[in-house]
């Protein structure tokens, strides 16, 4: 059996898996017997949604997970996703399958070089984008999601002096529909990068009756394309209470399965790179498998934790948040 420390470097457990296990049926049988909840972002492969408890974005899980009586929490996504669920459960266990599976946009903006940012707009105030480091939300004043940042800045006085972080398409987006300067970072999502407008364009002229989604972490040419702009959540809504029959889909693939379960009519088109790839999958996303998740579960590790010192500031950007958002219907 490896070390801890192995562990930690290698980010998952190693150890051979008797082929003629149902990880399915195993993976409930301990999650009974320890007391587990099984958290899945819409991005992960469709084998680790099926079995989740919970399936969302990333705030709308950890809110979830704090509401359960459940003594472990095994979040299937990305370490700043499970960051939030110990920032808002610090009493429960919080394991990560894999502990290499990062975020590109969080990873743009190292806290240290995010703080001397900072203090060069002294008299600013600091939003940040959920997707983010737990230390990067300790140094925030709000933290927002994709489906409120509007609202949150629309909420507060127009001659408010805000920066906005990590990321730049997101925060370019809002500044577009509030009209306010925002000081952006210059932080990005990979995936929401990659996005061809030109193949966009072409796919749509194919199918001319298809509404073309996308996530606000995509760049302004692709949201300018777009019949709705939203978050996962706002995303999969939408495809499901339009009339439409046909949806190009401008966010990391893995939101597809939902949206095929829930619409089994309907038809989903992954919107093209401008790369080779014929997909658009988050390589960290998809460091979780069902078999990692099985072993961490049986294992009681990786753990992911966050020192109390950065849970007690990083909690209340995210407390001001909700509070913002209850009292606005957000």
């Amino acid at each position: 059996m490896d070390t801890f420390e192995e562990i930690n470097v290698k980010g998952f457990v190693e150890e051979e898996i008797d082929p003629s296990l149902d990880l399915f049926d195993e993976i409930k049988k301990l999650k009974k017997e320890k007391n587990a909840v099984i958290l899945a972002h819409y991005y992960q492969e469709p084998d680790i949604q099926d079995i989740a408890d919970y399936i969302g974005d990333s705030l709308g899980l950890s809110q979830q997970a704090a509401k359960t009586d459940a003594d472990i929490i095994v979040f299937a996504g990305v370490h700043f996703m499970a960051e939030t669920a110990k920032i808002l459960s610090p009493s429960k266990k919080v394991l990560l399958p894999d502990l290499k599976a990062g975020c590109s946009l969080a990873d743009s903006c190292p806290p240290h070089l995010f703080k001397k940012f900072k203090e060069k707009y002294p008299d600013h105030l600091v939003i940040t984008y959920v997707n983010c480091t737990a230390e990067l939300k300790a140094m925030s004043d709000i933290v927002c999601t994709s489906s409120n940042a509007v609202g949150i800045v629309e909420s507060l006085p127009k001659d408010q002096k805000i920066i906005f972080g990590p990321d730049k398409n997101l925060g370019a987006y809002v500044a577009k529909k509030t009209g306010r300067d925002l000081v952006l970072w210059n932080g990005a999502c990979m995936v929401h990068e990659i996005f061809s407008r030109e193949k966009i364009t072409r796919l749509k002229e194919r199918h001319p009756g298809a509404k073309l989604l996308a996530h606000p972490e995509c760049e302004d040419v692709i949201l300018q394309l777009a019949d709705y702009i939203g978050s996962t959540t706002g995303i999969l809504k939408y495809a499901t209470n339009n009339p439409a029959n046909e949806f190009i889909v401008a966010t990391e693939a893995g939101i597809l399965h939902q949206m095929q379960k829930e619409n089994p009519d309907k038809t989903f088109i992954p919107a093209p790179p401008n790369n080779n790839c014929a997909c658009n999958d988050c390589p960290h996303m998809k460091r979780n498998t069902l078999e990692k998740l099985y072993l961490c579960l049986k294992n009681g590790y990786p753990e992911v934790t966050v020192p109390m010192d950065i849970i007690e500031k990083a909690v209340k950007p995210i407390e001001r948040m909700l509070e913002i958002s209850a009292k606005l219907g957000l």
